[in-house]
């Protein structure tokens, strides 16, 4: 077997393409993320030859009968399949993808259908100083492209689809229409799977159709994650003996338990407890251990 380079070995031409400024140099940030992803690919390639090898010994054990060997191999290759799984999906949502490269990828994904059916696909280019993609968004971008195609296509009638990608910095804009019966709406069975995935994404997708002039499919995809929410504790200002009372209440648990926890009365709890209702907004307790959850 030949030897696996390491990532230090990697000439640049062996790093996958990036999103490059004007001088085609890319910046330290971009180059520095390169070699990380070239290194990992190195250690998986290492760690799978290994699953290989063990595979092979395994099978040809003259210690073990033909049943135990291939127990064994099949367990060696489930766990094999599973890490590379979680790798895959780890790197997925990590990596940067230049917009670019990705819409690129995606027109390679749709050539079969203009090659071999009936169909005119145009594609109009995303700008080249868009933002790079994250990997997940990027993947999802083309999945949802993908079966939206198939839905127009499956919907009737449609010869042109048009697909558009821009980015608006903050936001990945997709645009699909084209040209068939002009019946397609969000609610249709074939569509809901991009309504999930949109969703899951915390994206907006919505569908305008004209009877006779065709559909039109529009996606928004937030290139970064929604932030989290602060906790009620830093955006309130509560005093030490509220927040106790707070965080008891938030558990479920009643005035004469938190009384009993705190070591106070339970008028003592009544009274923080309308404090933090009036603080906070709450209408009742329920709510106020939601927003402190």
């Amino acid at each position: 077997m030949p030897p696996t380079r390491s990532a230090t070995d990697l000439p640049d031409a062996d790093l996958p393409d990036a999103d490059l400024p004007s001088s085609g140099i890319p910046s330290p940030g971009t180059r520095r993320m390169l070699r990380d992803h070239a290194r990992t690919v190195a250690e998986q390639s290492d760690r799978h030859a290994v699953v290989l090898e063990s595979l092979l010994a395994i099978l040809r054990s003259s210690r073990l009968d033909d049943r135990a060997a291939r127990t064994m191999a099949i367990d060696a290759a489930v766990a094999s399949l599973v890490r590379l799984r979680m790798e895959t999906d780890e790197q997925r949502s990590t990596m940067l993808e230049p917009v670019v490269g990705a819409f690129a990828r995606l027109r390679t994904d749709l050539r079969p259908l203009e090659r071999f059916g009936d169909l005119d696909v145009q594609f109009i280019e995303p700008p080249t100083s868009g933002r790079a993609l994250p990997g997940e968004v990027a993947h999802a971008a083309r999945a949802i492209v993908r079966n939206a195609v198939l839905a127009l296509v499956d919907d009737g009638d449609a010869r042109r689809v048009r697909i558009q990608w821009d980015c608006d910095g903050l936001n990945l804009l997709i645009a699909i229409r084209d040209d068939g019966r002009g019946d397609l709406s969000v609610h249709d069975d074939a569509l809901r799977p991009i309504g999930e995935r949109v969703s899951a994404l915390n994206g907006e997708f919505h569908v305008e159709s004209t009877t006779g002039w065709g559909s039109s499919l529009e996606v928004r995809l937030p290139l970064d994650p929604p932030n989290d929410p602060e906790p009620l504790v830093d955006v309130v200002s509560l005093s030490a003996r509220e927040r106790e009372v707070l965080r008891l209440v938030a558990t479920g648990a009643r005035n004469q338990e938190v009384a009993s926890s705190l070591g106070i009365s339970g008028n003592t709890v009544k009274f923080h407890v309308s404090n933090l209702l009036r603080k906070t907004g709450a209408r009742t307790r329920s709510e106020l251990g939601s927003l402190a959850r």
